[in-house]
């Protein structure tokens, strides 16, 4: 539903009901991984951005290809061998010298190094237009977005929270179906006395399980805590300023790391609660 949204916005789906007003003077930059695809393999970066700027001097393209690290001969490499990450530096490179006023991203950090990575995110961050993001890179998302937008069962609803959040609903809907199957093995333990047994039997396995769960869980809201720090710093123009450049960088890749230790933290999460769950399945079906 996301990647179909930005399409509607973008032009490359027409919208089946409601209506699309673009405003006067609207200048899109549409970036998706599909795109990738549409660069020519036998042409070079400088090449692509050459059809674009037919006029600009060749020192003038190279200088702005270098802040996307195509610089020196990489310019004049041809497209066709580089990596993903490379080929998706490239299509944002040719999308930035087009300065739109309204940039549609749909998971533009796929397959970019943890460096590029960073530079986007710095981008973005001062980046004066509309911007319109589909991600599930966390450190993106809270650096470079003011709402969210929640997309879910063929809805599109602001959504009233921060990732935090987000991310506390999704655990708590977890939890909820986690706990409704164990009232669901309550009904049937009062039918079925066996399993009550079987419960019984699991409970050894069960318990360290819990245990875990729990830990993450503090660990995440130590970690969420210092996180809203860094978030109030960053979000401060004077601090990018007044700051020196290598506290500047040092706590952007802090941000990066807690942010990455985050998404860790809660795939282990998901992991053990999925494992949990099988043993209280295990156990339903033993009791049967």
């Amino acid at each position: 539903g996301k990647s179909t949204l930005v399409k509607a916005v973008a032009g490359d789906l027409v919208p089946q009901a409601g209506e699309l007003r673009r405003g006067a003077g609207l200048a899109i930059g549409y970036f998706a991984q599909h795109q990738l695809d549409q660069l020519r393999a036998d042409e070079t970066p400088l090449q692509h951005l050459r059809r674009l700027a037919p006029e600009a001097r060749e020192q003038q393209l190279r200088e702005f290809l270098g802040q996307y690290r195509f610089s020196g001969e990489f310019a004049t490499s041809l497209i066709g061998p580089m990596s993903g990450g490379e080929k998706a530096r490239c299509a944002l490179a040719l999308i930035a010298w087009k300065r739109p006023n309204l940039l549609l991203l749909d998971e533009p950090t796929n397959h970019l190094d943890i460096e590029t990575r960073e530079a986007l995110t710095v981008a973005l961050s001062s980046y004066e237009g509309a911007l319109i993001l589909v991600s599930h890179d966390r450190h993106l998302l809270r650096a470079t977005t003011d709402q969210l937008w929640l997309v879910h069962d063929g809805e599109v609803a602001s959504f009233d929270g921060d990732l935090d959040d987000y991310s506390s609903l999704i655990l708590a809907s977890r939890r909820e179906r986690s706990s409704k199957n164990e009232t669901d093995g309550a009904d049937r333990r009062s039918e079925r006395k066996q399993e009550a047994v079987a419960r019984q039997r699991m409970a050894s396995t069960r318990k360290p399980l819990q245990n875990k769960l729990n830990t993450i869980e503090a660990e995440l809201a130590q970690i969420s805590n210092e996180l809203r720090e860094l978030d109030v710093r960053l979000a401060d123009p004077d601090f990018y300023h007044s700051g020196a450049p290598d506290v500047v960088a040092a706590t952007l890749k802090l941000r990066g790391e807690l942010a990455r230790k985050v998404d860790s933290l809660e795939s282990r999460w998901l992991e053990i609660q999925t494992q949990l769950e099988a043993v209280v399945e295990g156990s339903n079906k033993a009791a049967a």
